[in-house]
């Protein structure tokens, strides 16, 4: 048997063609491959043609020398590679990642890595194995070929450079992949109840409980009580399972603990809301995860700075100091007619004591109707009327306690005008559902946001801010160091204590998703 061997190692002219009449391999060292080789695999698997520049510059920035092998065979970075595959369609279940003809490749090396074998299936596994990594990557860290603006998301994509990844996974032998490019710390954890659903799936009858005719108070009897034992000791928020038909105490932990992970009032009464999220299926719950999964792999990177972030269907926000969660606070994010839209900002500004400028769409929908009713509207609201554009009024509210921007507001400038802020309205925090207003987002606690923001100024103490939101006229702070924010939308999470919460989709993007994720 003849050895195959190509001894140089910088052949750099893509021109360059190997002799391919020796076909069979004696020995792995010294393996190459070049430009017009690629030209060809590429051409002839479709699947992979979308990497094609991903190809060229991996290989070019090679020598052309393979990467999937050693002088023993299929080098360790493969067998990693392909067990990472394995685990990764398990754990999706996405058929997507599966290509039958890496499989049968790699297979038959591992069979008989003895057995002399010919160039030519050394070559199509070498290149198999790197489409099939690129494609992996790119589903795993960048996700879905879908317009997320179709969507309404407006948060830049995370960049991966697929090249770069490769050669990080080549030169670590392919341990620990996940290092090179860094997932949300949220994705790992919400990715280990995929296993649970789809355990759930496959086990339990999901069988609807049927709604009492009216809420079931601790201590009561119901017959429907056994079911939603069974049901919450399913779902792993009921630990002991007595099939009594009484709302014992075991029971109110658990309906609280349940509630609580809905987004709903944890009052502890079994009502029709409980009920409805109870009976969501499993299925139904895996594509919610499957759904957020995939908003996962477009957000950036997680980093250890100053930051925060709004989950507009969490109806919350999250203040984080150096990467690590400072307070959260309840909001009040846009209605589903006006949508608070998912983007980032730099917050820059804070304004004490906000004049509010009043809409032109509210000026014309609401205060003109309302002043034709009751020509003391402006007086007894404290507005004002500062000139006319096109015959309309512009209207303005003066700073004060009920003004409806509230005593504070928090400028992030972006081409949607929307920025965060106060609110006369404070009984409205206690909703469990807070979508009621025109796209702007009021924060439950802006005193101890301003707080945050102004930390670093020893002028700005407690009082001082205190004072600041009660003047006549607004004031205008600049921030030294603008602040990130993150405005995003997420139906499904892991929390702090390792629950899986799940919230409504207020908005509708999730079924907009679904139809794009899922063949229906």
């Amino acid at each position: 048997m003849a050895l195959w061997l190509h001894a140089c190692k910088n052949l750099k002219d893509k021109n360059v063609v190997r002799d391919t009449s020796i076909t069979v391999v004696t020995s792995f060292n010294n393996l190459f491959t070049d430009s017009i080789q690629l030209e060809n695999f590429i051409g002839s698997h479709p699947r992979y043609k979308k990497y094609e520049k991903q190809y060229i510059d991996f290989y070019k920035q090679r020598n052309y020398e393979y990467a999937w092998f050693d002088s023993s065979g299929l080098g360790e970075q493969a067998h990693n590679f392909i067990n990472l595959l394995n685990n990764t369609i398990s754990n999706l279940q996405d058929s997507s990642l599966y290509n039958k003809a890496v499989y049968a490749m790699y297979n038959k090396f591992i069979a008989d890595d003895k057995k002399p074998k010919h160039y030519g299936e050394i070559l199509q596994t070498e290149l198999y194995l790197t489409g099939q990594f690129f494609h992996y990557a790119a589903k795993v860290y960048n996700g879905s070929d879908v317009d997320v603006s179709e969507l309404g998301w407006f948060i830049p994509r995370k960049k991966v450079d697929l090249t770069a990844l490769l050669d990080s996974v080549i030169q670590s032998k392919g341990k620990e992949t996940d290092e090179y490019v860094s997932l949300n710390s949220q994705y790992k954890k919400l990715q280990d109840f995929l296993s649970i659903y789809f355990d759930l799936q496959k086990k339990d009858q999901w069988d609807s409980i049927p709604k009492p005719a009216k809420s079931i108070r601790p201590g009561e009897v119901s017959e429907i009580i056994p079911e939603i034992k069974n049901r919450l000791t399913i779902l792993s928020d009921l630990t002991v399972n007595d099939s009594s038909a009484t709302f014992d105490s075991s029971l109110l932990f658990a309906v609280k603990r349940f509630q609580k992970r809905m987004g709903l009032s944890p009052d502890g009464v079994i009502g029709a809301r409980m009920i409805n999220e109870l009976n969501i299926t499993p299925g139904k719950r895996i594509e919610q995860i499957l759904i957020n999964l995939e908003r996962l792999r477009w957000m950036p990177a997680e980093q250890n700075n100053d930051y925060i972030y709004v989950n507009i269907p969490a109806f919350k926000m999250y203040v984080y100091e150096n990467g690590k969660l400072n307070f959260s606070t309840n909001v009040i994010v846009g209605t589903a007619a006006n949508n608070t839209v998912i983007f980032t900002g730099n917050l820059k500004y804070i304004v004490f004591s906000p004049y509010w400028n009043v809409p032109a769409s509210i000026v014309e929908k609401e205060i003109i109707p309302a002043l034709k009713k009751d020509t003391g509207y402006l007086t007894r609201h404290h507005m004002e009327i500062t000139g006319y554009n096109n015959g309309m009024p512009m209207i303005r509210q003066k700073p004060g306690g009920d003004n409806s921007l509230g005593l504070v507001k928090f400028l992030f400038p972006n081409n949607y005008d929307i920025y965060f802020h106060d609110t006369p309205n404070r009984d409205l925090f206690t909703a469990s559902s807070r979508n009621f207003s025109h796209g702007c987002i009021r924060v439950g606690e802006p005193k101890k946001l301003a707080e945050y923001l102004l930390r670093g100024d020893s002028s700005w103490n407690s009082a001082a801010i205190d004072s600041a939101m009660h003047l006549i006229d607004e004031k205008w702070v600049s921030l030294t160091h603008s602040v990130p924010v993150i405005i995003c939308y997420f139906t499904a999470w892991v929390d702090k204590d390792g629950l899986l919460n799940f919230r409504k989709d207020i908005y509708g993007h999730d079924a907009k998703m679904a139809d794009k994720l899922f063949v229906k």
